[in-house]
């Protein structure tokens, strides 16, 4: 096994003055054993991140460092990675077997080797009754497995995820996940993992790297971004309903952005001049929880409550109040984390 070093990575296409920056100078630094999330929204630069570890996109600028070889003149299969993609790329007219040990016969790996391996790898997925079957015979959720067991087979020193869970249905995905943190556990390989779900990130996650506009935003634990979100970007990107966002309330001084959770927002029906004054606009019923959408002047704001709150009238008036311990200060201009105003 093996950590990864980025530093100071640039992506551009094209040259001179017509070249295209998509990625402006990334640093960062996975631990050895590590389970590292890169999450944005979509073209933000993550899966050209991803490919230029593995060699599959030319770096413009910086380094990357795999272990202790710096590896940008590497090819691919000399990196010792193994990748998962999005589509699975199997091989339609292998066994779920041959799918897995195809890259060792090529390897020339013995074929004793090579049985123990698959079906260690198949124990690991409970993919060992499926191994005679072909690609077409599984379910989405058993070809993701396959494209698993093929990286696992490698044994390589860094494993390398590109959305592989897009495919799948909800359902699935939620299973998957426990799949994939399960075999983190068991073999704790330095993984990199590409989504731009922030929930499939939260929960995957020992360390995040939030991304915006091809430049790193945040990395930290996913508890650190959540309850400490670097930007505006990151503290709207992060948690489902995302943070409310507010520069007309009431004791919000100029050219500041107050911050503060959905959960963190008390809700009353007696106003008594000690918060905000809302009007209800809609309500969403999540089951054991409610989210109730404000109208605060000229702004927006999400409230959750549990079962047990009264949910007041659509177009009635409520107080609302945010806790004092859980406010977040962000500069108007620059969206940038800044201290509480005195």
């Amino acid at each position: 096994m093996a950590g990864i070093q980025l530093r100071g990575l640039v992506k551009r296409y094209g040259q001179g003055a017509h070249a295209v920056p998509v990625l402006h100078g990334i640093d960062a630094s996975v631990h050895d054993g590590e389970f590292v999330v890169i999450v944005g929204p979509s073209g933000c630069g993550k899966s050209t991140l991803l490919r230029m570890v593995a060699g599959l996109e030319e770096i413009t600028e910086g380094e990357v460092q795999i272990g202790e070889r710096v590896v940008n003149e590497l090819e691919p299969a000399e990196r010792d990675i193994a990748m998962v993609f999005q589509n699975y790329a199997l091989y339609p007219h292998m066994t779920v077997f041959d799918n897995m040990a195809y890259g060792l016969k090529i390897a020339r790996v013995p074929r004793d080797e090579i049985r123990a391996r698959v079906d260690k790898a198949a124990a690991i997925l409970e993919l060992g009754g499926l191994l005679h079957r072909k690609p077409r015979e599984l379910s989405g959720g058993q070809r993701q497995r396959v494209a698993m067991g093929r990286a696992i087979v490698r044994q390589p020193q860094v494993f390398l995820f590109d959305e592989p869970l897009s495919n799948l249905d909800a359902k699935l995905r939620a299973q998957t996940r426990l799949e994939i943190q399960t075999l983190h556990r068991e073999l704790g390989i330095t993984s990199l993992f590409v989504t731009h779900d922030q929930v499939e990130a939260m929960t995957l996650a020992q360390r995040m790297l939030v991304m915006n506009g091809g430049r790193m935003e945040q990395f930290g634990t996913p508890q650190e971004v959540y309850e400490q979100p670097a930007s505006t970007f990151v503290a709207s990107f992060i948690g489902s309903p995302p943070m409310n966002l507010l520069q007309q309330a009431r004791g919000v001084p100029q050219g500041r952005i107050l911050g503060v959770r959905p959960e963190h927002l008390r809700l009353s029906a007696q106003i008594d001049g000690n918060g905000w004054v809302a009007r209800v606009n809609a309500q969403e019923m999540l089951g054991a929880e409610r989210l109730l959408y404000l109208r605060l002047g000229d702004e927006s704001v999400i409230v959750r409550v549990d079962e047990a709150t009264p949910v007041p009238p659509i177009g009635s008036e409520v107080q609302v109040t945010p806790r004092a311990d859980r406010l977040h200060w962000f500069d108007a201009a620059t969206g940038l984390r800044g201290e509480e105003p005195t």
